[in-house]
């Protein structure tokens, strides 16, 4: 393979680069509904939001807040975005969420349509967008604060996706409007404040004007800075490149840059590959990792998922694919060098991991919407952003604060500081080996189960039944076999040589 290390190549695996000013890597959705709200209530001109769901119900600091009307008191999006809307006639308010299909609606207690009805009275601007093709679904989940400052998340606007990085089994704040408790879950976001701004102002105004035919123009950056004080900044001045999923429609070329850039970054890794991630599926993703796992001196590959879906229909589906895409790897691992984790809370439940993240070596980091299933790589509108470090001592800051992300993200799970993450790497020379020297019974971060996919499990994954790759197999799983075998026959040799005519 290709010993070329830089991964990011606007226009082949990704749509543009831009500059980011500052950046905060946010884990779990405490810190990044605290620093959303933070930065929703400096907003001075406009508020800009695509999300998959959106739950005017969502609480962002559930602790109790004193009841008043200014909006700093409000605990729940909606009513503080009625507010600031109110209150502010300048400020342009305005979300656009995925029109739902009745049945995965109703999984969401109907939240899009709750909102529309929420906000149909007031100055916040909320549509439904249907503008994709039958069985797709709108995925990308973003929010752009004054055309400059922007958050780009796993995690949906819900009012069953708060928690703290503890993830306690009892956390009272831990509820639904209804009073019932909900499971520990995991979510990680980047905030960035900076020229990527103006490019996801763009993105939402291509996606707005598609979905409402409405104009809408990209309105000029806020000059004054309004990045909150309370939210720690992790990297100064860093390129960031943003890669999208999207399939053809009317007439529109789609994109496949996250699938690409999954496939390069896997490519260049030399050391180690850390994927967390809601699904680990895709037969293009896991036949790129097998191939590192067979070469004598490839890197250590360490996955992060959850122990079982939370909906009955992805455990049916899904499920049955990652416990073969798992098998697959551990069959492959001759060197002994995959490992694949599920964490547990404090009483040995299952956290759900809702994340998307990537980590290759100490130089590239990857977090966004995008699962490892076939749907985010080819069907539905998918958004992440990315970043890797300069070669020599100009990237040093940047690979430092990969490795603290790395070492915090894991080491949240097994309430182990980043410190000591970073002191057992070294120490034992993996981080599968960190992760076995300090996780202690009972464990929090256990391996996978090792289960042998059965005859229906078997089925399922070979038909990827519920998981299509594009549109045209989306009604049709029996061509979806075929398809895959051809982009596996024509597009791994062609990444792994390091091609850009893929």
């Amino acid at each position: 393979m290709t010993e070329a290390t830089e991964v990011i190549r606007p226009g082949v695996n990704c749509w543009r680069e831009e500059r980011a000013d500052r950046i905060a890597l946010l884990i779990d959705s405490a810190d990044y509904f605290a620093a959303l709200k933070a930065s929703l209530l400096k907003a001075k001109s406009s508020i800009w939001i695509l999300a998959w769901t959106f739950d005017p119900l969502t609480r962002l600091t559930p602790d109790r807040s004193p009841v008043s009307k200014n909006p700093e008191h409000a605990d729940r999006l909606g009513l503080l975005l009625r507010r600031m809307a109110a209150l502010n006639p300048a400020l342009d308010v305005r979300i656009l969420a995925w029109d739902m299909p009745p049945p995965i609606a109703a999984s969401q207690w109907f939240a899009p349509q709750r909102a529309q009805a929420y906000f149909a009275d007031s100055r916040v601007k909320f549509r439904l967008d249907h503008s994709l093709p039958m069985s797709a679904c709108h995925h990308q989940k973003a929010v752009i604060i004054d055309g400059r400052l922007t958050f780009i998340s796993g995690g949906d606007m819900g009012p069953d996706r708060w928690d703290t990085c503890h993830h306690d089994d009892h956390d009272p704040r831990r509820r639904l409007p209804n009073g019932r408790r909900y499971p520990a879950r995991h979510e990680v976001s980047m905030m960035m404040e900076g020229q990527v701004g103006q490019a996801l102002s763009e993105l939402f105004v291509q996606r707005w004007r598609t979905a409402t035919g409405e104009p809408l123009t990209p309105l000029p950056p806020e000059r004054e800075m309004i990045w909150p004080e309370s939210v720690a900044i992790h990297m100064r001045r860093q390129s960031v490149a943003l890669a999208r999923t999207a399939s053809d429609w009317k007439g529109q070329k789609g994109h496949g840059e996250c699938l690409r850039l999954h496939l390069d970054a896997i490519a260049a890794a030399k050391r180690l590959i850390v994927l967390e991630n809601q699904y680990l599926t895709s037969p293009l993703i896991v036949e790129a990792l097998v191939e590192r796992l067979l070469e004598a001196d490839g890197p250590e590959i360490v996955a992060i998922g959850p122990a079982h879906s939370p909906s009955y229909f992805d455990q049916i589906t899904m499920d049955s694919a990652r416990s073969a895409a798992i098998h697959r790897l551990r069959s492959a691992d001759v060197q002994g060098r995959f490992s694949a984790y599920t964490p547990l809370t404090p009483g040995g439940n299952a956290v759900i991991v809702h994340s998307k993240v990537a980590i290759i070596d100490d130089t590239f980091l990857r977090i966004g919407s995008a699962n490892l299933n076939n749907r985010s790589t080819g069907l539905d509108s998918e958004l992440d952003v990315a970043l890797e470090a300069e070669h020599g001592p100009d990237g040093e800051a940047t690979r430092m604060a990969i490795r603290a992300f790395r070492s915090r993200l894991v080491g949240h799970y097994m309430e182990r500081h980043s410190d000591e993450v970073g002191a057992a790497m070294a120490a034992h020379g993996g981080l599968a080996a960190a992760i076995e020297a300090l996780d202690h019974e009972p464990r929090r971060l256990p391996h996978a189960q090792n289960r042998k996919p059965g005859p229906f499990a078997r089925f399922v994954a070979k038909w990827h039944l519920g998981d299509p790759t594009t549109t045209k197999d989306a009604w049709n799983p029996w061509n979806r076999r075929k398809r895959l075998k051809r982009d596996l026959a024509e597009l791994l040799p062609c990444v792994m040589d390091g091609r850009d005519d893929c």
